[in-house]
């Protein structure tokens, strides 16, 4: 067992730091690629990961979003850099307004992307149980995956089943400052709103945590979408010329996880507004005119019902 990291000294007693230690065991690599905001979550996800002997480089990304984000930024990859780790910041930018938390989430994996192969991020228990309520109240119940992959970077999530007072508690212990981002405390964000007054009302109501139950139900929710998302995979083979009207009589939410994969096959972008409307010509067909799914070069593409299949049109 280390009894330092870098120039830190582990301390002899540190519950905290060691679930967290423990649950980045079952995802050791020689060397990783870490997230590093500065925040509790990362700072302790980094420190786990020396703790255990791995070669970790830790990125740490500024979105210029705020005043200070350069400073927020190389703070952080010192703090990494005083454990034994290697660091690297990058400077990105996104352009504010409506929806800049998305925006921010993908320029952020882009610049990942750019640097590694895989990034382990720190997302925790908690953060799923949040994620399965947003997802909710977008009528799509679902969680992260420990493991899930982009076009370019796979997503590693070693403290799925590790609570975020473990993280902060892991930082006290190690006598680390965490930066405390001002947007966690601006419940403006649906996300901090859900962490600061849903939850702690769910818990009243519940009499006891609601987390760990969101966090089961959003795993099994992915556990379900994965089983789904086999099938249709193994049957993609049946729309590559066009989408058969007899697929109509299959269950509703794989018809239209294959209707979703048909679609992305010809590179449109699926939201259930659209999957709702071309279902329609499966389900509900009368002689109805084609659906809008995008635009082309020559104009918009259309799904319309040919000759007992949907094609694409423009």
């Amino acid at each position: 067992m280390p009894t330092l990291i870098g120039d830190l000294e582990l301390p002899r007693v540190s519950p905290n730091f060691l679930e967290l230690r423990k649950a980045v065991r079952r995802y050791r690599r020689e060397a990783v690629h870490i997230g590093l905001s500065g925040g509790p979550d990362s700072l302790a996800l980094v420190a786990a990961a020396l703790a255990e002997n791995m070669q970790v480089t830790a990125i740490c990304i500024d979105h210029n979003l705020q005043a200070g984000s350069a400073e927020v930024a190389h703070n952080a990859a010192a703090m990494a850099r005083h454990m034994g780790a290697q660091t690297i910041v990058k400077s990105i930018h996104v352009a504010p307004g409506e929806g800049m938390e998305a925006a921010a989430r993908e320029a952020r994996y882009e610049a990942f992307a750019q640097l590694t192969d895989e990034i382990w991020v720190a997302h925790t228990m908690d953060d799923q149980a949040e994620t399965y309520l947003l997802g909710g109240l977008r009528g799509n119940p679902a969680g992260m995956k420990d493991a899930s992959r982009r076009l370019e970077l796979s997503i590693i999530r070693p403290l799925l089943r590790v609570r975020r007072a473990h993280t902060h508690g892991a930082c006290e212990e190690l006598g680390l400052t965490p930066w405390q981002d001002p947007q966690n405390f601006d419940d403006a964000y649906r996300r901090v709103a859900i962490r600061n007054k849903v939850i702690p009302l769910l818990a009243q109501v519940h009499g006891g945590d609601p987390v760990p139950g969101l966090a089961l139900a959003a795993r099994r929710a992915v556990e379900d979408a994965e089983v789904v998302e086999g099938d249709v995979e193994k049957r993609r083979h049946e729309w590559q010329d066009g989408f058969p009207t007899a697929l109509a009589a299959e269950p509703r939410g794989l018809r239209r996880r294959m209707l979703a994969d048909f679609l992305r096959g010809h590179g449109i972008a699926v939201n259930s507004r659209k999957i709702e409307a071309v279902d329609q010509l499966l389900i509900n067909w009368h002689g109805q005119g084609g659906v809008a799914v995008g635009k082309s070069a020559n104009g918009r593409l259309e799904v319309v019902r040919q000759s007992g299949k949907l094609k694409i049109t423009d």
